[in-house]
């Protein structure tokens, strides 16, 4: 299958649901994109669901209450028919209303948020899915194109001195409060962006893992909109 995401090392692409979980990770391939043109009105969708806080869960009851025209209605058998795939294979899926994420401003050397680059971490064998059927989608960026912030030198020096503890306390403090999830990107790095429709599956650091962890993170939202995104 010929696509955007087809000409790189990182990202690999299926046709089928079944392929994409089936797919293993390998080599650089990080992240494999079910690659799909969606019909429907997702707008219409985001329109009509209520926010209620800046990240809202939106349960399948919500959906079925939603009045919609043809065109929201097909959207909407799309989004149940992912939640039914993903649940029927195990997953747990949200699906969540955004406006916003909750930013870190703590510390002004160092992000700890979902809009810097970052890695998910679990301890046990697991994949990270998602999908953004409407407003601003993900980036990810090769792990190449990106250095670890706690091995930036400045960085580094920084969160010693915010840890003011043993130096043999110091590695498990930087997992404790996830600052080695997080990286920055290299000059002249190029993200891929996730596009609107597709329903990916990112590598997860853990201990079975083959293939290094998928950098990805959370877009700037574009004003005045919502998101629609589905993950697990």
């Amino acid at each position: 299958m010929k696509d955007k995401f087809s000409d790189n090392n990182q990202t690999g692409t299926v046709s089928t649901f079944s392929e994409l979980v089936e797919t293993n990770f390998q080599g650089a391939m990080n992240a494999i994109c079910w690659f799909r043109d969606l019909a429907g009105d997702f707008k219409e969708i985001v329109s009509k669901l209520q926010l209620k806080e800046n990240i809202t869960e939106v349960s399948i009851e919500d959906l079925l209450a939603l009045q919609l025209s043809e065109k929201g209605d097909m959207a909407r058998k799309t989004i149940l028919n992912d939640l039914k795939l993903l649940a029927d294979f195990g997953a747990s899926p949200s699906l969540n209303l955004l406006k916003s994420y909750e930013r870190d401003e703590e510390l002004d050397f160092i992000s700890t948020d979902v809009y810097s680059y970052h890695v998910d971490r679990s301890p046990i064998g697991t994949d990270t899915f998602l999908c953004t059927y409407y407003g601003a989608a993900s980036d990810i960026l090769p792990n190449h194109q990106v250095e670890q912030k706690i091995l930036i030198p400045e960085i580094r020096a920084k969160l010693k001195e915010l840890h003011d503890g043993p130096e043999t306390e110091f590695e498990t403090f930087l997992k404790e409060y996830y600052f080695d999830l997080h990286y920055q990107p290299k000059p002249n790095a190029q993200p891929i962006n996730l596009g609107l429709g597709h329903l990916w599956k990112l590598a997860v650091d853990h201990p079975e893992q083959k293939a290094l962890p998928c950098v990805h993170r959370a877009p700037t939202e574009n004003d005045g909109e919502y998101r629609l995104l589905l993950i697990c």
